[in-house]
């Protein structure tokens, strides 16, 4: 996922009328307003009254599902190599957003967690606060070696205090 065919993928989420927020690779980069690795994917966090339009637009441009099963957790894919990884989820009356994983349990974003803001080259785009960056990299798995470093990104520019897994080993 090249940040030209992330740019586009934003002019058609504008035109579409959905909000979305970056996550994961893109979400840390779009955050330190710097690509500072190759993305297989995108992860994008919207809503999951946003998916049925989603489908449509990115249907029509060559997408399919290859993984999962809409509304709130799946992978659309083009067949030139574009992965778009949805987190969809529904806004409780905090402004939390809940999204059901695949596995059918529950993960909470925190309401605070939708203030990021960043950039993909000189387009402003909405991310995952770099607090909530670090708490979805904390639980649920184990971080692979570019988390690892994403988040150091993330401490070094924001001052974070990383869990003691996210840490990278010194030298």
């Amino acid at each position: 996922m090249t940040s030209a065919s992330l740019i586009a993928l934003f002019d058609f989420l504008e035109e579409a009328a959905i909000e979305s927020w970056l996550d994961g690779g893109w979400g840390v980069d779009a955050l330190l307003r710097a690509q500072t690795r190759p993305h297989k994917d995108v992860d994008l966090v919207l809503r999951v009254a946003d998916v049925p339009r989603l489908l449509t637009i990115l249907g029509s441009r060559g997408f399919l599902i290859r993984e999962g099963s809409p509304p709130n957790s799946f992978v659309l894919a083009d067949g030139s190599g574009l992965e778009v990884d949805v987190h969809a989820v529904v806004f409780d009356a905090q402004g939390n957003g809940v999204y059901r994983m695949q596995n059918g349990q529950d993960w909470i974003y925190p309401a605070a967690g939708f203030a990021g803001q960043g950039a993909v080259g000189e387009r402003q785009v909405h991310c995952l606060s770099p607090e909530v960056q670090v708490l979805c990299h904390a639980e649920g798995y184990t971080p692979t070696d570019k988390d690892v470093q994403d988040m150091q990104f993330l401490e070094e520019r924001f001052g974070l205090e990383l869990p003691l897994h996210l840490k990278s080993e010194p030298p």
